[in-house]
């Protein structure tokens, strides 16, 4: 295996002091009229937040769990790449690449890789078993961040076809939502001679037609139109102006933290707050990884380079699809199937929302294990 050393988290001290020293000097904005979460995560919530993160959250805590799975660094095209990479001691197991999103990463699949790796030590057939790799996205977390524009989607969905040939996997599955979904396409699109199937969880297609809808397809119109009304702004400024928000955001952990946690709200199936979604120690396992990489503005740009074209591309390879009901927009089938040419696997399912393995994780075991059983 070429260039692939191991790596491990170690947060220098220093960050974590001067993390608490902005915590402590936060200059908050005056409360949102009306109180609610109409204008953003309330006064009262982020106070709550920031009191939590200063005096209780322990960054160790979590620091250490992560540590806990087998990580690695390597370089692909000038860029290093950070990715857990699981074997499973299975016989028989399929090699299996999971892509988180935005406000995501990696801590989203932390419950779901073992149950994915050893199925048998969690109670579940050993034939459903995957060697899960789990990258971080360019400019996310512990992975690189591009100093040059081209990182987009697509070059993204060849470094992750690289990176499991340089792991040994001639053939492999692939699984993403958020952005995750639009690599998870793309190499469905891209690497056929080796991707063998793929899942995504948040389906992107063109609503045709638009008459005789159904229920879900009205659904979807409406959650579009909420979309583009009410919950776009941040795509808008993130594709056209990183930078600037950039500078907010890596400045203010409350800024940072305010950015995310509004999206954890709004996107999960949490019946108006996000605590009933994540634990408040969950949320902020997240958001340190955006904090203690400085990644706001390196995330943001993904937006900058892609955000334009994140549904080109029919598919042929082999697809399943699992529709969560609070997912940002919801997709039909027949929808789904003008770009998705060969979908083995649908479900629409009955709870969760955008950030499906955060939220439901058996549930989104169950998903992938009842789509790639179907190509095992």
């Amino acid at each position: 295996m070429t260039d692939i050393r191991s790596f491990r988290i170690d947060i220098p001290q220093d960050a974590l002091d001067d993390l608490n020293t902005r915590l402590a000097r936060t200059r908050f904005p005056d409360r949102e009229t009306p109180s609610d979460w109409t204008q953003g995560v309330p006064l009262a919530y982020m106070r709550e937040i920031r009191d939590y993160w200063l005096e209780r959250y322990d960054w160790r805590r979590a620091e250490a769990r992560l540590n806990t799975f087998p990580q690695f660094m390597t370089t692909i095209d000038g860029l290093d790449i950070h990715f857990i990479h699981v074997r499973s001691p299975a016989p028989g197991a399929r090699p299996l690449i999971l892509t988180h999103g935005w406000p995501g990463s990696i801590v989203e699949f932390l419950e779901v890789i073992g149950p994915l790796a050893d199925p048998a030590a969690h109670g579940a057939d050993p034939a459903d078993a995957f060697h899960v790799v789990c990258p971080a996205l360019p400019g996310y977390g512990f992975s690189g961040k591009p100093t040059e524009p081209g990182w987009g989607v697509e070059k993204i969905a060849d470094a992750w076809a690289q990176l499991m040939a340089r792991l040994g996997y001639d053939s492999y599955f692939a699984q993403g939502g958020d952005w995750g979904s639009a690599v998870t396409t793309a190499i469905g699109i891209r690497d056929t001679a080796h991707c063998k199937a793929i899942h995504v969880n948040m389906v992107s297609a063109r609503p045709d037609p638009l008459d005789n809808l159904t229920e879900l397809e009205q659904r979807g119109l409406a959650g579009m139109k909420h979309y583009q009304d009410w919950d776009s702004g941040y795509s808008k400024q993130q594709s056209t102006r990183p930078q600037t928000l950039g500078y907010g955001l890596a400045d203010s952990p409350i800024g940072q933290a305010a950015w995310i946690i509004e999206k954890f709200w709004a996107w999960t199936d949490c019946a108006g707050h996000p605590e009933n979604a994540l634990t408040r120690d969950e949320m902020l396992d997240n958001i340190m990884l955006y904090w203690l990489t400085d990644s706001a503005a390196s995330s943001a740009r993904l937006y900058w380079q892609s955000f334009g074209s994140f549904s080109a591309g029919e598919v042929t390879t082999p697809t399943g699809c699992s529709i969560f009901p609070k997912e940002i927009f919801v997709c039909s089938r027949r929808w789904a199937a003008n770009r998705y040419r060969n979908i083995i696997y649908w479900n629409e399912l009955d709870r969760g929302g955008h950030f499906a393995a955060f939220e439901q994780p058996e549930l989104f075991v169950a998903e992938l294990r009842n789509c790639f059983r179907l190509v095992r």
